[in-house]
C-alpha cells in the first residue's frame, strides 16, 4: 500500500493539477540538453480529450562533473525557450529541478520514482485514482497517436491497470554512424527473441520491461507500493509487482522510439549495450541458448497438465524434469513448494497462478543465468538464437539477416 513516507521528496510541483487531468507523462532527465526533441514529439501528438501533464525530472548524482551540472542548467534553459516558442501547448509542462539529491546510489530508477510518486500525489489531490502515469525517457520520440491510444486503451478501460508499450529502435538514419544502428538492431533482436522464447515456454506473463515504454494507473501504482528505489532495473522489478494483480497488457497500437546512442549511465539497456559494442569493441552481445527455454517449456507443460492431480503425482514430476532443472531445483525445494501450493489452493487455476507466483520471472532469469554460468549451455548471438527459435516454432519464409529478423520479430508481436 501507499503512504507519503514512501516519497523521496514532499512536493515537486506547487501548481495544483487541472481537475480533469487524466495522463501525466514522467520524463527523468540527466545530462539531456537535447530533450526538446522528446518534447517536440509529444507536442506533435494528437491531443487527448482529458487534460495531460508532462513532468520533467532534472537530476544528477552527487559527484557529477561540472559539465554535467552545466548541461542540466542548459536543459532547463532549452526547455523554457522551447515552451516560449509555442503559442499553445496541448499539455501542461512542469520542470522539477532536483539538483544533486542527497541519496546514495542515485540513478535513473530513483529519478523515475520521484516523478511517478509526484504524479500519484497529483492524481490523489484531484481524487482521480485511475489517472495514468506514463514513464518515458528523455532520448525517446513517440508515434503521433501515443497519447490518445494511452487514453483510449488504458485510461478509459476500467479493468486495465497498466501496460508495456510497443517500441522500435531506429535501424537506419543519419544522426549516428551506421555501426550504432547495427548495434541497436542486435539489442532489439535480443529483446524480441527473449520475448518470443518465453512465450514458447508457455509462461503466462510475457511482457517487455523497458522503463521508457510503460504506463500504469495511479491506483495500481499505489497498490504496488510505488516505484522501488533501485538505481537501475527499477522497471523490471516494478512490472513484476503489477503482474499478479491482473489487468496488465501489451499496448501495441502505438510506439516509442528509443535513441540508438551509446551510454554508460546504467549497466544494461539500449545505451549500455551499444556502448559495449561500439566503445569496448565487443562484436555483438550474446543471448540465452534456446535449449534452456526447451527445459522451461517441459516444466511448464508438465505442471499445467498435472495441476488437477494429487500431491504424490505432482511430487513424481521431479525425476522426469530435464537434468538442468533438477540441478537448479533441489528435490526438497520441489516437494516443499509443491506441498505448500497444493495445500493452499482448491482449483487448477489457483494452483497454476500460485505456481507461477513462485516460478516467476525472477526465478526464470535466475535459472537462465544458472545454466549459462555453469556452462550447461552456451550463449549465442541473437540472430543465431532467433533462427533456431523460428525453426522450433515451425515458421516459414522468414529472413536470415539481422535487420530482417528484427522486422520479422516485430511483426510477430505487433500481430498479437
Amino acid at each position: 500500500m501507499w503512504s507519503s513516507e514512501k516519497k523521496l521528496f514532499p512536493v515537486l510541483v506547487n501548481e495544483p493539477p487541472h481537475p480533469e487531468t487524466g495522463i501525466i507523462v514522467v520524463i527523468p532527465s540527466f545530462n539531456e540538453p537535447d530533450i526538446t526533441q522528446t518534447l517536440e514529439s509529444l507536442y506533435s501528438c494528437t491531443p487527448t480529450r482529458c487534460h495531460t501533464e508532462v513532468l520533467v525530472i532534472i537530476n544528477a548524482p552527487q559527484g557529477s562533473t561540472f559539465e554535467i551540472v552545466e548541461n542540466n542548467l542548459l536543459t532547463i534553459k532549452n526547455i523554457n525557450e522551447w515552451e516560449k516558442s509555442k503559442s499553445f501547448l496541448p499539455f501542461t509542462l512542469h520542470i522539477a529541478d532536483l539538483g544533486t539529491p542527497p541519496f546514495k546510489k542515485w540513478g535513473v530508477g530513483m529519478a523515475r520514482k520521484a516523478g511517478m510518486d509526484e504524479a500519484l500525489s497529483r492524481f490523489l489531490n484531484i481524487r482521480h485514482d485511475d489517472g495514468v502515469i506514463v514513464s518515458l525517457d528523455a532520448d525517446c520520440t513517440v508515434k503521433e497517436n501515443y497519447l490518445v491510444v494511452i487514453e483510449s486503451e488504458l485510461l478509459n478501460i476500467k479493468n486495465r491497470k497498466g501496460c508495456s508499450i510497443y517500441f522500435e529502435h531506429p535501424l537506419e538514419g543519419t544522426d549516428f554512424p551506421a555501426e550504432y544502428y547495427q548495434a541497436a538492431a542486435h539489442y532489439e533482436l535480443h529483446l524480441r527473441y527473449y520475448y518470443q522464447a518465453l512465450r514458447y515456454t508457455g509462461y503466462p506473463w510475457v511482457f517487455h520491461t523497458v522503463g521508457s515504454c510503460m504506463a500504469v494507473k495511479a491506483s495500481a501504482y499505489m497498490m504496488a507500493g510505488g516505484m522501488n528505489r533501485r538505481q537501475a532495473g527499477e522497471d523490471f522489478y516494478f512490472i513484476q509487482k503489477l503482474l499478479s494483480a491482473g489487468g496488465y497488457f501489451n499496448l501495441n497500437k502505438t510506439a516509442v522510439y528509443p535513441s540508438p546512442r551509446a551510454s554508460q549511465r546504467v549497466p544494461f539497456g539500449t545505451g549500455a549495450t551499444i556502448h559495449r559494442i561500439i566503445e569496448n569493441g565487443e562484436k555483438t552481445l550474446l543471448t540465452y541458448n534456446p535449449a534452456a527455454f526447451d527445459d522451461l517449456k517441459t516444466l511448464f507443460s508438465k505442471i499445467s497438465e498435472s495441476a488437477r492431480q494429487n500431491i504424490s503425482d505432482l511430487y513424481s514430476l521431479f525425476p522426469i524434469l530435464p537434468p538442468p532443472l533438477q540441478e537448479f531445483i533441489s528435490p526438497d525445494e520441489w516437494h516443499n513448494k509443491i506441498a505448500e501450493i497444493k495445500f493452499n489452493t482448491s482449483s487448477a487455476e489457483t494452483f497454476l497462478k500460485r505456481f507461477f507466483g513462485w516460478f516467476n520471472m525472477f526465478r526464470v532469469i535466475k535459472f537462465l543465468n544458472y545454466v549459462h554460468n555453469k556452462n550447461i549451455y552456451s550463449k549465442l548471438p541473437p540472430d543465431v538464437a532467433a533462427l533456431t527459435l523460428l525453426e522450433k516454432l515451425e515458421l516459414k519464409n522468414y529472413p536470415t539477416d539481422l535487420k530482417g529478423l528484427v522486422r520479422y520479430f516485430r511483426k510477430l508481436e505487433y500481430a498479437e
